[in-house]
């Protein structure tokens, strides 16, 4: 089923679209959970809970990549399941690694600027991806959007370990690089 047909499904209220959404994304929802838990149960519940959501924002809200929708949600379910149960006595997979390598990047702010820095800081990513070619940009997002493992990369892209480690610190310091220029570091 594409997905226009499963948001249509979602519009009309119908239990169908959480099956759907289960058979095309669920494993792709259970990778970005697993990835941030690292925990079989608790990645199960993070895209359990990423359907009710979905389920509770279609409608009014109607995607236009239904695999970034749910991505996202996923993502931020898993981070604040992440968060509450304590990282530090039970692990946490990949999450610890891939913020701190992304932590050098950018600096920390507070006080009243903090929705419109968020707001520059998502465009200036964004126009900082579009500069990547797409097998750059596609380990890039791998590493921090989905959270994967270096060796899940290297498996996926046919790469060796350390080629991944070298295109992201790379990849990373265009960042730096970008955000400078833009005076944003």
């Amino acid at each position: 089923m594409d997905d226009n047909s499963i948001v249509d499904l979602y519009w009309q209220r119908s239990e169908k679209a959480i099956s759907e959404t289960h058979k095309k994304y669920g494993s792709y929802c259970f990778s970005i959970a697993y990835n941030v838990l690292a925990n079989n149960e608790d990645a199960e519940e993070s895209v359990n809970d990423t359907y009710l959501a979905t389920w509770n924002k279609l409608p009014p809200h109607r995607p236009s990549i239904l695999a970034t929708f749910l991505g996202k949600i996923t993502r931020n379910i898993s981070i604040s399941r992440w968060r509450s149960r304590s990282a530090n006595k039970r692990g946490g997979g990949e999450i610890i690694l891939a913020l701190d390598e992304l932590d050098e990047c950018i600096e920390r702010r507070q006080s009243l600027e903090e929705i419109y820095i968020r707001k520059e800081t998502v465009d200036l990513f964004n126009q900082f991806l579009d500069t990547l070619p797409k097998e750059e940009r596609n380990v890039f997002l791998r590493r921090y959007w989905c959270l994967d493992s270096i060796a899940d990369i290297s498996d996926t892209f046919g790469f060796s370990q350390s080629k991944v480690k070298s295109m992201l610190h790379r990849t990373r310091a265009k960042l730096r690089g970008h955000l400078s220029k833009e005076d944003f570091v």
